[in-house]
């Protein structure tokens, strides 16, 4: 008996992923270099955690509601997109048909057998298949807002948590240290296992969120020294 022969592809992965990984990376980039500036201000102990709460807040917020609205955009677009193209092959069917086919036929396939597959596919779900090879519009990659929404806000909440569990738990003389390490060292996770789940190298997901958040922190820092030498 022949075995069923199973694909495991990550293109499905693309939405959420995409959206989880930036929303944990702000959160623990955006939350470390807040609680850093301002401890490297000199601000008292419950100072540095309450701003790391009202920065977790308003932080998970702003990337649910961005997430959202550039999201719903793109699904906005891919309507409008959709919606013209069932009026066009509405109007002239067979003009779509050949457009179909001469897209299939420039990817390889005989012009004949190229014209065959059009009007199949055509016969079957016109719609879906200009969607899928004119337009590039496929269930996997099609825009989700409230899940993008949902998976950032998330994300971004856990994040953020990570430092501000650190700056609740570490005493002052260690704080910026503490923050700083294990925040390089969450991110460094982050990275490398977004990269695994996305088929990419894990060292260089790992290095590349690595080297930006210990730039933000280093220059969130550095500015709030120099505002705490001022004040």
């Amino acid at each position: 008996m022949r075995r069923h022969h199973t694909e495991r592809h990550r293109t499905d992965r693309i939405g959420w992923l995409r959206a989880a990984v930036l929303g944990a990376n702000d959160g623990i980039v955006s939350t470390a270099s807040l609680v850093v500036g301002v401890a490297a201000a000199s601000a008292s102990h419950a100072s540095i955690l309450t701003t790391g709460v009202a920065g977790l807040v308003a932080g998970a917020m702003s990337m649910a509601a961005g997430e959202y609205v550039s999201v719903h955009s793109q699904a906005d677009t891919e309507r409008a997109d959709l919606t013209r193209e069932q009026a066009e092959i509405d109007a002239d069917p067979a003009a779509e048909r050949r457009e179909l086919a001469a897209i299939y036929a420039a990817r390889g396939i005989e012009p004949a057998l190229a014209a065959q597959v059009a009007e199949q596919m055509m016969k079957h779900d016109a719609l879906g298949a200009h969607a899928r090879d004119e337009l590039g519009i496929t269930d996997a990659l099609s825009a989700r807002p409230i899940q993008a929404a949902l998976a950032s806000a998330a994300s971004f909440g856990v994040g953020a948590a990570l430092p501000l569990a650190v700056v609740a738990l570490m005493p002052g003389s260690q704080l910026m240290a503490g923050v700083v390490g294990t925040s390089l060292l969450f991110l460094a996770l982050l990275g490398a296992v977004a990269a695994r789940v996305g088929g990419a190298k894990p060292w260089l997901g790992a290095f590349r969120v690595t080297f930006w958040g210990a730039l933000a922190m280093a220059i969130t820092a550095g500015v709030g020294a120099w505002f705490g030498a001022v004040v």
